[in-house]
């Protein structure tokens, strides 16, 4: 992930977690460890709002599953995190593909 990437990724997790991260970028591992602290919290007290969000986010619940299983090698809390993190740099990768420009021939016509 580059570093407009995780300062574009940051920001979208920031406002869907409600944190407020200052002006300094933060590099994947501090973003790793603000998001697994979050999602450890929120495991502990607000379950129902981690999983609500956890929808919102479109993250897949097969995905989720594993990461909340015995099997899964890592801590739920680090493994919901990264599912998270993922998504959300998919998210941008997806609106920068598809982006929409105006076309030139429409200029003029602004209301």
């Amino acid at each position: 992930m580059d570093n407009k990437l995780t300062i574009q990724t940051t920001a979208l997790i920031a406002r869907d977690f409600g944190l407020d991260i200052g002006d300094v970028p933060l590099t994947k591992e501090d973003l790793l460890n603000m998001v697994a602290n979050e999602v450890a919290y929120m495991l502990e007290h607000r379950i129902d709002f981690l999983m609500s969000l956890l929808y919102r986010l479109d993250v897949l619940e097969h995905k989720i599953n594993h990461a909340l299983s015995p099997f899964c090698v890592e801590p739920a809390n680090i493994a919901l995190a990264k599912l998270i993190i993922e998504r959300q740099h998919q998210r941008i990768i997806s609106k920068q593909q598809y982006k929409q420009t105006k076309p030139d021939d429409m200029k003029g016509w602004e209301f």
